[in-house]
């Protein structure tokens, strides 16, 4: 379990500060995460990695000369808000371009997705690589669905390689999609991981028994076998990896390079027994092993398990991988000396900046509506907060069990941020906005995203300008359903909160202009909340419970059911004012 914290929700933020603290000689603290604090002489294309906080060495252990220059650091287990990696990324890039970089998961996609889009909006050459390495979350023929696990280091080395060589940024990326096209990686876990402040571990594994496939965000495996013998784990990793070698690779004499990872609760002793097994079980099979890593690379918290990883090289990959590189995590050969950066305060781009900006004029009916907004969220903070543990509960059985926790710190946001904004004057556009962003900004994650684009959309349909009636709202919230189905890709039937928010969108618009918003609301919600309950029937089939979605039958989708949870708050308020 994880023992040593101050307030669970501040804990990756504290993290953070004390990693830049000990770690200066590599990295400085920036908004949305870390920035190398070394400069080279000539500018070079910037590699931005970033994914959740929980899996040290990933992220910022792995920036450095060499490596990454710079890392967008989410909170526990949920990717970085899009305003995180915008920061990190405009803040390192010298006019040569950017290569973000991360693992395949529903949520930084999202975010890195739309941090890409508003980086070329600003003028910057930005292109993406989400790495896919693992082998056990999608079949061969769907690899593009795959997961990224430890292979994520392969990845970034040999891109960090070559932006340090003097690549241009096609070259990098070039570099970076190879790397990832001959990666591998396969996991298991003897038991679950337990976050900070939790009573119990993300998912358990009986004991005598190993999971087998596992993610790296406390996601239970996909099988679960007796535990083998450290030779026995040699080869069961080395049997499957070698039945998926990547297109072009001839393994006659092939040289690969092994990583052996832990993911938290197993000792380096035991990696490195396990290790001699798989080191004469590749050169058996006539492989070249070429500087191999054993060790923590890739972590789950506290989790007992480990994964084993192969770069399949070519002469190219191969120089790339064995290039100096510095970081506060992975150090190899002797790297040419940088200037260190002279610390100067960088201007607040991530969050919270938009709350700076000026307060547009509205009308006075749209103010009126920006407090009940206001009340609205506050009283949705607090009911997702009373619930969180329970949605929590709920994701772990496919999942990550991170939902509650994220639906609990964006609400919080979002709250703030409306208060903040309603008490200064802003109308319901102004109002919603805000609270979109700093929904999307702290939570981070698929949540966050979604529910900071639900929120943005909806406050653009009511605008700043008029009084809103009942028929405006159904509106916006179709508008919003619409926006969120696009953004997201999900559908109705892959048990996902869509499958609650087409019917309460459905019904609210058809009932809206019968009389009071409040009514047609309930009717809205009795739906959503119907919806919600019936997803317990249906295999998830989209996010992180993808790889797991027959375990997810017989409980409900977690977002849909917070998002029924959040409209029937919702209504509790309208009750209480005097919306037509």
């Amino acid at each position: 379990m994880t023992r040593l914290f101050n307030d669970p929700a501040q804990f990756a933020d504290e993290m953070i500060e004390g990693f830049a603290a000990a770690s200066s000689r590599w990295v400085r603290a920036a908004p949305g995460g870390v920035i190398r604090s070394t400069r080279s002489a000539e500018p070079t294309v910037a590699v931005v990695i970033g994914g959740g906080s929980g899996h040290y060495p990933a992220f910022g252990g792995l920036v450095g000369q060499g490596l990454a220059h710079g890392a967008a650091m989410g909170n526990l287990f949920a990717s970085p808000a899009a305003s995180q990696v915008h920061a990190i990324a405009a803040a390192v890039d010298r006019g040569r371009g950017v290569l973000l970089s991360y693992g395949n998961y529903a949520g930084d996609v999202l975010h890195f997705d739309q941090a890409q889009e508003r980086l070329r909006a600003e003028g910057h050459d930005v292109r993406t690589v989400a790495v896919t390495d693992d082998i056990w979350s999608a079949p061969r023929d769907r690899i593009e669905q795959r997961r990224g696990i430890a292979g994520d280091l392969a990845v970034f080395k040999t891109a960090g390689a070559a932006a340090e060589d003097g690549y241009d940024l096609d070259g990098v990326e070039r570099v970076a999609r190879l790397a990832n096209h001959r990666t591998r990686s396969f996991g298991v876990a003897f038991t679950g991981c337990t976050l900070p402040g939790a009573d119990a571990p993300l998912f358990t594994v009986p004991e005598g028994r190993m999971a087998v496939g596992l993610g790296i965000h406390g996601e239970p495996g996909i099988d679960e076998v007796d535990v083998p013998s450290a030779d026995g784990l040699a080869e069961l990793f080395v049997t499957k990896l070698l039945e998926e070698v990547p297109d072009g690779v001839d393994l006659d004499g092939a040289r690969v390079v092994p990583l052996l990872n832990g993911l938290g609760g197993v000792k380096y002793e035991e990696l490195f027994v396990v290790y001699r097994a798989v080191h004469r079980l590749l050169a058996a099979r006539g492989l070249v092993v070429v500087e191999p890593e054993v060790g923590e690379l890739c972590t789950s918290f506290d989790m007992a398990g480990c994964s084993l990883t192969l770069l399949w090289l070519d002469d190219e990959l191969e120089r790339l991988w064995r290039a100096p590189a510095d970081a506060p995590a992975f150090r190899k050969g002797s790297p040419a000396p940088q200037d260190q950066l002279e610390i100067v305060e960088m201007p607040d781009v991530a969050t919270g900046a938009h709350d700076s900006a000026p307060i547009p004029d509205a009308a006075p009916a749209s103010r009126a509506a920006a407090v009940r907004i206001a009340a609205a969220l506050d009283a949705v903070a607090f009911e997702l907060d009373r619930a969180a543990d329970e949605l929590g509960r709920i994701d772990r059985i496919a999942g990550d069990g991170d939902h509650g926790i994220g639906m609990q710190r964006g609400s919080r946001a979002a709250g703030e941020a409306a208060r903040a904004a309603a008490e200064a004057g802003a109308g319901a556009r102004t109002t919603l906005e805000r609270a979109g962003a700093a929904w999307s900004d702290r939570a981070g994650g698929t949540s966050g995203a979604i529910w900071g684009e639900l929120l943005r959309t909806l406050g653009a349909a009511l605008g700043d300008d008029r009084s809103i009636a009942a028929a405006d709202v159904a509106a916006g919230v179709v508008a919003a359903k619409d926006a969120v189905m696009a953004y997201g890709k999900a559908k109705v039937g892959d048990k996902t909160m869509v499958d609650a928010i087409v019917p309460f969108a459905d019904e609210l618009a058809a009932s809206a202009g019968a009389g009071r918003l409040a009514t047609s609301w309930r009717l809205a919600t009795d739906r959503a909340e119907a919806a919600a309950q019936g997803t317990a029937a249906l295999a998830a089939t989209l996010g992180r419970a993808r790889s797991h979605g027959d375990k997810s039958i017989g409980t409900p989708d977690p977002g849909a059911v917070s998002f029924a949870l959040v409209c029937s708050t919702v209504h509790g308020v309208l009750e209480t004012t005097k919306e037509q």
